[in-house]
């Protein structure tokens, strides 16, 4: 079962799930960007309300407990307006006894991951697997502490980080261009019963 984290994951996960004609099915979790500096984030919360907080980036930014929930609340309010673009017209997916592969277009502090990680352990399945293209060392360590697997393409050890480094052609993908991968996806693999005919 593959599980894409949008937006960036959603490309990178459906290659795979065509590849190895596994299932597929997003989970919506978003960092907690740190106020001024939204490029940075210090927590992050998945769709079932999980939430990790960066406890060392908390302390390094000062965030009094206020901010923290402030911040937090329009994260929970943007996931739960994903959730209805990605979701709200499917029955959940019973993850249980499966293994998942947790899918996105790389790591850089790995909390993100990490919370995802947790938020599915809940749904009790078979193995978590996390499978991204690149990722820092420290990153990669840190998601091992929680998933079973951590498989990467590419893992960096150097102070500063960034994912779109390691591809050759780069660009955000919108939530526009998401939708439109995982309907092409779902036209191609799923074909509707034909209704059967009376005598």
């Amino acid at each position: 079962m593959i599980l894409a984290i949008p937006n960036g994951g959603v490309p990178v996960a459906l290659e795979v799930a065509s590849a190895i004609k596994a299932d597929f099915d997003t989970i919506i979790c978003r960092k907690i960007p740190i106020p001024l500096t939204p490029e940075g984030g210090f927590g992050a919360i998945a769709e079932d309300g999980t939430m990790i907080l960066n406890d060392a980036a908390v302390k390094r930014t000062g965030l009094t407990r206020e901010q923290i929930n402030y911040e937090a609340g329009k994260v929970r309010a943007e996931i739960k307006q994903r959730s209805l673009l990605y979701k709200s017209d499917r029955l959940p997916i019973t993850l249980s006894n499966r293994t998942l592969i947790i899918i996105d277009d790389g790591m850089a502090s790995g909390i993100t991951m990490v919370t995802a990680v947790k938020s599915v352990r809940g749904r009790h399945p078979k193995e978590v697997v996390v499978a991204v293209p690149v990722a820092p060392l420290m990153a990669v360590k840190q998601v091992r502490e929680v998933a079973d697997r951590v498989i990467t393409c590419a893992t960096a050890d150097m102070t500063r980080f960034h994912i779109a480094d390691f591809y050759r052609y780069w660009h955000d993908v919108s939530d526009e261009d998401a939708t439109r991968y995982l309907d092409q996806w779902r036209r191609q693999h799923f074909r509707p019963k034909l209704e059967s005919r009376g005598k």
